[in-house]
């Protein structure tokens, strides 16, 4: 069976002998959402689920971590931050051929677009300024309290961040391209010294991410924690800026060229600052370091996407064939934000 398709009658057999309240049988619905990790809906007699599950395959060390998208979003429970329901988690791999977790199902309005159109001045203006709120949220949560201080290792998070998406991208490396090799020696002469600063992180933080209310600009659930970790706050807040200063449209979803004012979209300045006030920082130094680093990581990752296309292990082959040819536009903006400090 292959990962657009699920076993749903070993997962209602499972979930009848695990889950309170549970009754079957299940139609699945596979989200268009998920490339890493594919994602259903389940419809039961007894109401909607999501599962959540490991691809199939040979699979890269470390990569499609259920289980921490589980122990994250299950700590956060009682939070600021807005996640969906932990149910269950399942790493028997014998049930549906990979480990996979199950959650609440959350009603909520997404965008996959940072013009957010179809919305009023003033509710993009809300929009955006939830999304704010929210990462200052993620990075506010008391690690210690909520029992994810060990979810990440201690140090240099940019230092262990580079390493590691290095190693995944070398890995996974199809061919040679000069930009990400440049950006990847760029990244290293110039890592900036820790700073101590250790919180959640996210990981993968931008709009498509997150489910917001259908009558309001209230975030109801942050989605795919796959990239979590208990690491540096700005790579977060760079991954946003990474996303905007993206082509607009259904492939790049940024903001490059837009007129951001005549649609009531801040600033990426105006969004850093807002953080900053939020936190409390008196600002950033050095953001162009942060940026690229984001550029890269993000390179790294759909380098990776592309060569699970080639293996056939893809959630979406053509989607990420077609992920996978953006890699050089990535590491060339990791350069260009290199260059402005």
């Amino acid at each position: 069976m292959d990962a657009t398709q699920l076993d749903t009658a070993a997962v209602a057999r499972w979930l009848s002998d695990n889950l309170d309240g549970f009754s079957g049988p299940i139609t699945a619905t596979k989200f268009d959402i998920g490339q890493s990790n594919p994602t259903f809906k389940l419809d039961t007699p007894a109401g909607a689920y999501v599962l959540r599950r490991k691809p199939p395959g040979v699979l890269l060390k470390s990569a499609h971590a259920v289980d921490r998208e589980f122990r994250v979003q299950k700590a956060l429970a009682d939070t600021d931050v807005p996640v969906a329901k932990m149910h269950l988690l399942c790493e028997d791999d014998a049930v549906i051929g990979s480990s996979f977790y199950v959650m609440d199902f959350v009603e909520g309005r997404s965008f996959d677009d940072p013009r957010l159109p179809g919305l009023s001045e003033s509710d993009r203006a809300a929009v955006i300024n939830e999304m704010g709120r929210v990462l200052a949220a993620i990075h506010s949560v008391d690690i210690d309290a909520v029992g994810l201080s060990d979810y990440g290792p201690e140090g240099n998070y940019f230092e262990r961040q580079l390493g590691r998406w290095t190693k995944q991208y070398r890995a996974s490396e199809t061919e040679t391209l000069p930009q990400m090799d440049e950006l990847i020696d760029w990244l290293t002469t110039h890592l900036p010294a820790d700073d101590g600063k250790r919180t959640l992180v996210h990981g993968d933080y931008r709009i498509d991410n997150m489910l917001f209310a259908k009558d309001r600009p209230e975030v109801v659930a942050v989605l795919d924690w796959e990239l979590s970790t208990i690491g540096h706050p700005y790579a977060d807040l760079a991954a946003v800026i990474m996303q905007w200063q993206m082509p607009p449209g259904h492939e790049g979803r940024g903001l490059a060229g837009v007129d951001r004012a005549a649609l009531g979209l801040p600033s990426d300045e105006a969004f850093i600052a807002a953080y900053c006030q939020r936190v409390g920082l008196p600002g950033i130094k050095k953001f162009g370091f942060y940026l690229a680093f984001c550029f890269f990581r993000m390179a790294a990752i759909i380098q990776g996407v592309k060569k699970r296309a080639l293996d056939g292990n893809a959630s979406d082959p053509e989607r990420a064939a077609k992920l996978g040819s953006f890699v050089p536009m990535f590491a060339q903006a990791g350069l260009e934000a290199a260059k402005r400090g």
